[in-house]
């Protein structure tokens, strides 16, 4: 396809979203899965139009999904319910860890018995496959930094720690194939990419979001008005959090999230100090019977870093969202359906999520309908695409690279069509089952 209709076809696709929103809002269906299937019509499987071929543009398709997880990071970070409490963040983090951990085993359990897959190969496809995504989830994602929802936050929160979390994974599977060193015993490994690039990578995000609170309070009377300012500072400290995150062998991804975090929990606790000290504006005069009062200082503050420039990431992320869709339809051809990548995506979806979930919160108060609807709603998408990518770029051999590539598609594939089709009428029976129990064990 030349430029003109590449332009044309991601055009058309946009206004359609928009002007059929209300309706498809009463549909089982998700943009993704429209995105997908125009894909799939005009890549190899049906028309031909075009054909994507993800190995001969693997250092292409690893920026694009790079950039589109990183967007998505910030934007399930700044959108965080506040005040951070432990006791809220302990099931997703349990998620982000254990269960991760157990997805991973799973699945490279079945990549070596069943698919005669090496060990080594078994862990990356695991580690590939085991992190939820924060960019295909918008059903099932905080929609705005007020969102109470605990099954929203417990899935937003969970793809936004997990995508770091499963990198140690990704450095064993190479390690185990020969391609990165993992020293004596695995000491190099655990050291390097276990202990010291998760606890940087959280702390050099905490102590950037942490900073940029208070640089942006500073600014906020000055900015107010000019949203392109908030737009700068947030896409500014993405890429100064995951710079340096990739020069010390950090997590950047990681870093990412938790900055995000850390910027919305700062500049809140910031807010509600400058409102304890200047609780409203009181009139100096008497007003006239035609005249209202000053607004209180709460309506008139300007917008802090994380609101002014959520919008602007969270367009950035729909963007990216129909580009990388739109490529995975246009790779996959007829014969792509195998019993090997279908059956994968069947262990993944209804073993491997679903019991490392149930094993991970068992010994939580995790309400049954939480536990078994965090057990479902393990989206695969853009996160696993750059994992693979990352595998591809640092030296997997092409036999190898030929078939994760065709593994990884047709989980992601299916985990976009059948978690897209379940999502709206499950989340209905979800919150019917919450309001029938305010206590929340239903």
């Amino acid at each position: 396809m030349t430029t003109a209709q590449w332009f044309l076809l991601v055009g058309s696709l946009l206004l359609l979203m928009g002007l059929t929103a209300p309706l498809l809002r009463r549909l089982p269906i998700t943009s993704a899965m429209i995105y997908l299937m125009v894909g799939i019509l005009l890549g190899p499987t049906v028309l031909g139009v075009f054909h994507f071929n993800p190995l001969k543009e693997s250092a292409l398709l690893e920026v694009l999904t790079e950039v589109a997880v990183l967007i998505s990071l910030f934007s399930a970070g700044v959108k965080m319910p506040v005040p951070f409490s432990f006791a809220r963040w302990r099931t997703p983090i349990l998620l982000a860890t254990l269960s991760m951990s157990l997805t991973v085993g799973l699945v490279a359990a079945f990549a070596f018995f069943v698919l005669g897959l090496p060990l080594g190969a078994g862990v990356l496809l695991g580690a590939i496959l085991a992190p939820t995504d924060p960019v295909l989830a918008t059903d099932v994602q905080i929609r705005h930094p007020g969102d109470r929802d605990q099954l929203r936050f417990t899935l937003t929160s969970e793809a936004g720690m997990n995508d770091g979390s499963a990198f140690p994974f990704v450095m064993l599977g190479l390690g185990l194939l020969g391609l990165h060193p993992l020293g004596d015993y695995g000491l190099h490994w655990l050291g390097l990419h276990v202990v010291w690039a998760t606890a940087a990578g959280v702390a050099i995000g905490v102590l950037s979001g942490v900073g940029l609170a208070h640089l942006g309070q500073r600014l906020r009377g000055k900015a107010s008005g000019s949203d392109l300012v908030y737009d700068f500072l947030g896409l500014g400290l993405i890429g100064v959090v995951y710079g340096v995150s990739v020069l010390v062998d950090a997590w950047g991804f990681l870093a990412v999230f938790f900055a995000a975090v850390a910027l919305r929990q700062t500049e809140v606790k910031l807010a509600a100090a400058d409102d304890a000290a200047a609780p409203g504006m009181v009139p100096s005069r008497t007003l006239r019977p035609d005249e209202d009062p000053p607004a209180p200082a709460d309506e008139i503050r300007p917008p802090t870093v994380s609101e002014g420039s959520l919008v602007f990431k969270e367009h950035l992320e729909r963007l990216s969202e129909v580009m990388l869709v739109l490529l995975i339809g246009g790779t996959l051809f007829q014969s792509s359906w195998g019993w090997r990548g279908v059956g994968l995506a069947l262990f993944v979806f209804v073993v491997a999520r679903p019991l490392s979930v149930l094993v991970a919160l068992a010994a939580t108060r995790t309400s049954r309908s939480l536990r078994w609807m965090s057990a479902w709603f393990g989206v695969r998408g853009i996160g696993s695409l750059y994992y693979l990518m990352y595998a591809i770029q640092h030296g997997l051999p092409a036999p190898l690279a030929l078939e994760f590539v065709q593994l990884t598609l047709i989980v992601v594939t299916l985990s976009i069509l059948v978690h897209g089709t379940s999502v709206k009428p499950l989340m209905q029976v979800f919150r019917r089952q919450r309001r029938r129990t305010p206590d929340g064990n239903a």
